[in-house]
């Protein structure tokens, strides 16, 4: 792991104006370097603010952008909780390559989901330009949980950058399967983000940098194995 960075907000919009002008520096400058952006995103509810703020920008061809969920629900990409849906809904009209993790046909079948998750990334230029990593209270990342396939998620093959996982117990508000991003795909990211809120938030992130590869928490494992610099961001609310 190296040097660690923090960046304090009193609000979720003062957060989220400084990630999206950060995530805008990241994309000119993989625009200017490669003439393409590869970014992988986060789901949930935090990132909202985020995307709203980028979409204001008009100094952003995203038809150059190709955007990655760092993980994402086994469900139809028109549910609800589909966060290849929420990326649509957002930045589809500006015409991002959105990448699906998933692939319909493999609903009921987490590991078959995975694969061919893996082998639709393989397509795609690697490393990423940028990783943006949220945090569950619970300490997981993207959609790597405790679970019978936490080890695969974190400790497998560098070539692998996508699985499909079960976590145990299932998430309340989403309780099915994933397909989630792999520690090595995000840890190999130019550009480390992590976005949170909130006292205890801080209070879990904390202790899994503390505790490094031994971490109790998800992500302090996948932290723990990243070289490049990580810009924390968090608000108090």
């Amino acid at each position: 792991m190296d040097e660690i960075e923090w960046w304090e907000f009193d609000s979720a919009k003062d957060m989220a104006e400084q990630v999206a002008g950060d995530i805008g520096f990241v994309i000119e400058s993989a625009l200017e370097a490669h003439k393409g952006a590869r970014l992988a995103v986060p789901g949930g509810s935090t990132p909202d603010l985020i995307y709203a703020e980028l979409l204001k920008r008009k100094d952003i061809d995203w038809t150059k952008v190709t955007l990655i969920p760092t993980d994402d629900r086994l469900v139809k990409l028109d549910d609800g909780l589909s966060n290849y849906g929420k990326l649509e809904g957002f930045f589809g009209a500006r015409k991002a390559d959105i990448v699906s993790l998933i692939d319909e046909a493999a609903l009921e079948n987490p590991q078959e989901a995975g694969r061919l998750a893996d082998a639709r990334l393989s397509l795609l230029q690697w490393p990423l330009d940028l990783a943006c990593l949220g945090m569950g209270a619970d300490g997981h990342t993207a959609s790597i949980f405790p679970g019978p396939d936490f080890d695969a998620a974190v400790n497998g093959p560098r070539t692998r950058r996508a699985i499909g996982v079960r976590p145990d117990p299932l998430p309340d508000a989403a309780p099915v399967p994933r397909v989630t991003l792999t520690a090595p795909a995000l840890a190999s990211a130019r550009t480390v983000m992590i976005v949170i809120s909130g006292a205890e938030k801080r209070r879990v992130l904390e202790q899994a940098l503390k505790e490094g590869p031994l971490s109790s928490y998800p992500i302090g494992r996948v932290v723990s194995a990243m070289d490049v610099p990580i810009d924390i961001y968090w608000s108090a609310e």
